[in-house]
């Protein structure tokens, strides 16, 4: 079954945001390197408990392990910025801070992704892909 989307990562927020609707601890979905890399972000930031790849090829599939069982999810907003249709970038000094700063923001920059904190310390603008609260 091969389900494409315009917005692979919009795709992905939408999943995330959908498992923890209904409580779910882990999505499943299709592996890119940016929906990854992302992910790997949402961890590090301790939004999310786990990542992991599994399959091999075209058949490789992005775990994401939301919370552990029995536990609510750290994740109370997550919502899409820059859209297809109308792209959003700023420079570091237009970073915006997410709920004074206990949320992310997470900017896609010419050295890769990483949280609005990093690239305002490293002086990085670049597109805004998302923000977590």
């Amino acid at each position: 079954m091969s389900v494409t989307t315009t917005d692979p990562i919009a795709d992905m927020l939408t999943r995330i945001r959908n498992a923890i609707n209904v409580r779910k601890h882990e999505v499943r979905m299709p592996h890119s390197n940016v929906k990854q890399s992302v992910a790997e972000l949402l961890k590090s930031s301790n939004f999310v408990d786990d990542v992991r790849v599994e399959g091999e090829g075209i058949s490789k599939e992005l775990i994401v392990t939301i919370n552990a069982e029995h536990t609510n999810a750290r994740i109370t907003e997550i919502a899409r910025l820059s859209k297809p249709g109308r792209r959003y970038y700023v420079r570091s000094q237009e970073i915006p801070v997410v709920k004074r700063g206990r949320g992310i923001v997470i900017i896609s920059t010419s050295k890769g992704m990483m949280t609005g904190d990093e690239a305002k310390k490293q002086r990085i603008g670049g597109e805004l892909i998302c923000k977590v609260y």
